[in-house]
C-alpha cells in the first residue's frame, strides 16, 4: 500500500503490542480527504489505541501511518500533526478556569490564534457561558467546550472519540450539522461512537474493529451486501388480499412469510430477490408497505467475528 497525498489518513499493517497482548494488529485502511468516517467496535476493540497512535502519543510496534501523505515518524511530521484536532472520550478540564480561559490555554499549547477562542465559543453555543468557570458547566456544555478546543487551529483532520456523550437531541443535531459544514470545507473527520444509529445515515464509510483487528470496512450499503442479511418487508392489506399475496409468493425462492398481526404480512427475502419481490407486490392491491434494511447495529453483530 503506497501513501498518497489524496488520502487524509493511511495505515499500513498497523499494530501495537504490550508484551504478549496485541491491542492492535495488522490494521490497514485509507480515508480520502473530506470524508466523514466512522470507527466502531466493542470496548477494548482497539479504537482508543488507534487514536493514540495517530496522535503519536504511543509508538506502533509494527506498521506505518501517513497523515496527508506525510509519514508520522520523528520530527518531519510535526507540522502535519498540528493540523489534527482531537476530542478524547474522557475530557479533563481545569474547573477553576472559565470556558474562554480554557480555550486560550489550549490555543497557546497548539500555537493557534487566540482570536479564534471567542469565535469558537460562539460557534458551539457557549458564548454566554464563556466567562463562567468550567465547574459550573453541565456535561453537555463540557462536551461542547471540548469540541471547540478540537477546532482550534482550523484542523484538516478531526479525531472525535464518543463526541455526543452528554449532548441532548437538539445539541446532537447541531453537532452533526457542524460536521457536515466542516466536511463541505474539505475537513476529514474520524468519529468513534457506540451510538450506531447516529452514524448509520451520516458516515461516508466506516471501519469495524474487533479484538484489535479490522473486522470489516466499507460503506453501510457495502456492509449490508456483505452480511447476507435478508431484507424485511412489512405489508398491510385486507385479509383476502394478503392470502392472494401469500399464494403468489409461495414459490419465490428464499422468501419467508409470516403473518405478524391482523392485516399484516412480514416478508423476508435475500437481497438478490429484492426486485422480483417488488414486482410481485406491485401486482397486488396493498394498503401500505414498509421496507426495512438491516441496521448498522445488525451489521455490527453479524460482522464483528464473534467478539464480545
Amino acid at each position: 500500500m503506497d501513501a498518497t497525498s489524496s488520502d487524509a489518513l493511511r495505515l499500513e499493517g498497523l499494530g501495537k503490542r504490550y508484551g504478549a497482548f496485541a491491542a492492535l494488529e495488522g490494521v490497514s485502511l485509507a480515508i480520502p480527504r473530506g470524508q466523514l468516517f466512522g470507527l466502531i467496535g466493542h470496548n477494548g476493540a482497539g479504537k482508543s489505541t488507534l487514536f493514540k497512535l495517530l496522535l503519536n502519543l504511543i509508538v506502533p510496534t509494527s506498521g506505518r501511518i501517513w497523515l496527508a501523505g506525510v509519514e508520522v515518524r520523528g520530527t518531519a511530521s510535526r507540522d502535519t500533526r498540528r493540523s489534527v484536532g482531537y476530542l478524547p472520550e474522557n475530557l479533563v478540564l481545569y474547573d477553576n478556569l472559565s470556558g474562554l480561559e480554557t480555550l486560550r490555554f489550549f490555543a497557546r499549547l497548539k500555537g493557534a490564534p487566540l482570536a479564534q477562542c471567542g469565535e469558537l465559543l460562539e460557534r458551539v453555543g457557549l458564548a454566554a457561558a464563556g466567562a463562567k468557570p468550567v465547574r459550573e458547566y453541565s456535561k453537555g456544555m463540557r462536551q461542547r467546550l471540548g469540541f471547540a478546543q478540537a477546532l482550534l487551529g482550523e484542523p484538516k483532520l478531526l479525531l472525535l472519540d464518543e463526541p455526543t456523550t452528554g449532548l441532548d437531541p437538539a445539541a446532537t443535531r447541531e453537532f452533526f450539522a457542524q460536521l457536515e459544514a466542516l466536511r463541505g470545507q474539505g475537513v476529514t473527520i474520524v468519529i468513534s461512537s457506540h451510538v450506531l444509529a447516529e452514524l448509520q445515515n451520516r458516515v461516508d464509510a466506516l471501519a469495524m474493529l474487533a479484538g484489535g483487528k479490522l473486522a470489516a470496512q466499507g460503506t453501510v450499503q457495502e456492509l449490508r451486501e456483505r452480511s447476507g442479511r435478508p431484507l424485511r418487508v412489512v405489508v398491510t392489506a385486507q385479509p383476502q388480499r394478503l392470502d392472494a399475496l401469500r399464494d403468489a409468493l409461495a414459490g419465490q425462492e428464499g422468501a419467508e412469510l409470516e403473518r405478524t398481526a391482523a392485516g399484516e404480512l412480514t416478508i423476508r427475502v435475500p437481497r438478490s430477490a429484492k426486485l422480483a419481490l417488488l414486482r410481485t407486490l406491485a401486482q397486488h392491491e396493498l394498503d401500505d408497505l414498509h421496507l426495512h434494511e438491516p441496521s448498522l447495529e445488525d451489521l455490527y453483530f453479524d460482522l464483528r467475528g464473534g467478539e464480545a
